[in-house]
């Protein structure tokens, strides 16, 4: 059961990383990740009732409103990255951000296995090959996917240290009081974003009805899947569903492939494929 969550999670994950590109497509990206996150937030204050974590102790504060300001950041910037790069390869380059836990942890005098080692130098030779097209300006979006994809990368990894440290008690509570916390976070400053954005452009987003049921679809997988890897990970193959949650960039790639059309040239293709490789070895660790 752990593994199914797992790979659940993983799915929900790619396919919320695929709308929220296509939405950005057309739509601008501050009210793609808003609706999102405000959905997301929706969906997360019932579960803080029904569990009692509203009680839980505050430990979990600052850690939350740090992840919320950094995760609404990495949001924000690989929807855009989607939106104007290649899929196939923003993806796995924003998937990296497993890296920055790791170089927390040899801050705090932590040793890598040596299967992250590898994970890391593979990753980057995956990315190198994988960008080639955009870095010689022939890929599609040129220099600016690829930026906007390593400040995802390192928004989640920074989220992903936070969501560590205000979960420390193990406690189911703090898991959900962390993840209420950071949406809160990402509803307040997205609003105050959306206002500014509202009186500089003089009209509304352009958000139609047709659009609804995407935005919503993307918040509400964005929330399975953090349900379902919280409940997966409370299992002893932790390893296991780490690594497996770690696969979400190739639905994002073969959903980008399918109803887009996306290619890869030339040396993207093994690079995408190191770049995935490196990752699941990361998270192996």
């Amino acid at each position: 059961m752990p593994a199914l969550l797992a790979l659940l999670a993983s799915l929900l994950w790619g396919t919320a990383d695929f709308l929220g590109g296509t939405a950005t497509r057309r739509l601008p990206v501050v009210a793609v990740v808003g609706v999102s996150q405000l959905v997301a937030l929706l969906g997360l204050i019932p579960v803080a009732v029904l569990t009692g974590a509203l009680d839980e102790p505050r430990d979990y504060l600052v850690p939350g409103l740090l992840a919320g300001t950094a995760g609404v950041v990495a949001l924000a910037a690989f929807y855009r990255a989607l939106a104007v790069g290649t899929m196939g390869v923003v993806a796995p380059v924003a998937a990296l951000g497993v890296v920055v836990p790791v170089a927390a942890g040899l801050i705090d005098g932590e040793t890598p296995a040596p299967v992250q080692l590898v994970g890391i130098a593979v990753a980057v030779l995956g990315v190198v090959l994988a960008s080639g097209p955009e870095l010689s300006g022939e890929g599609r979006g040129g220099l600016e996917p690829l930026l906007l994809a390593g400040v995802a990368a390192l928004g989640f990894g920074a989220v992903f240290v936070l969501i560590a440290e205000g979960t420390a008690s193990g406690s189911l509570g703090s898991v959900v009081m962390t993840l209420l916390t950071m949406r809160a976070v990402s509803v307040l400053v997205l609003s105050a974003v959306l206002l500014v954005v509202l009186r500089v452009r003089g009209a509304g987003l352009g958000i139609g009805r047709a659009d609804l049921p995407v935005l919503l679809a993307i918040g509400a997988f964005d929330v399975g899947a953090n349900a379902a890897f919280a409940v997966a990970s409370q299992s002893d193959l932790i390893s296991v569903t780490a690594v497996l949650a770690s696969l979400y960039p190739v639905v994002t790639v073969l959903l980008a492939r399918r109803v887009h059309g996306e290619r890869l040239v030339g040396l993207q293709v093994p690079g995408v494929l190191l770049a995935l490789v490196g990752v699941v070895l990361l998270a192996a660790g």
